[in-house]
């Protein structure tokens, strides 16, 4: 906001418009700052959905390959 210094004494047309201009570009930067919150007025919720009530047995069953796996790989050596 340094720019707007007042010299109303020594201005021209150009410089006043200019100054107007200004003056306008930042109150419309101002204003857009009202940026939403990310998560629920996102787009890219949009057609998604919640976790199922059945996620922990995907969870169960990483656990259980992932076990398995390190089983085979030990009983191998």
């Amino acid at each position: 906001m340094a720019l707007f210094i007042r010299q109303d004494d020594n201005r021209s047309q150009l410089q006043e418009r200019l100054a107007a201009e200004l003056q306008e570009k930042a109150r419309k930067k101002a204003a857009e700052a009202e940026l939403p919150d990310g998560v629920t007025d996102s787009q890219y919720i949009k057609g998604t959905k919640t976790t199922s009530s059945l996620a922990w047995v995907w969870l169960v069953i990483a656990v259980v390959a992932v076990g398995i796996t390190i089983f085979l790989i030990i009983r191998s050596m």
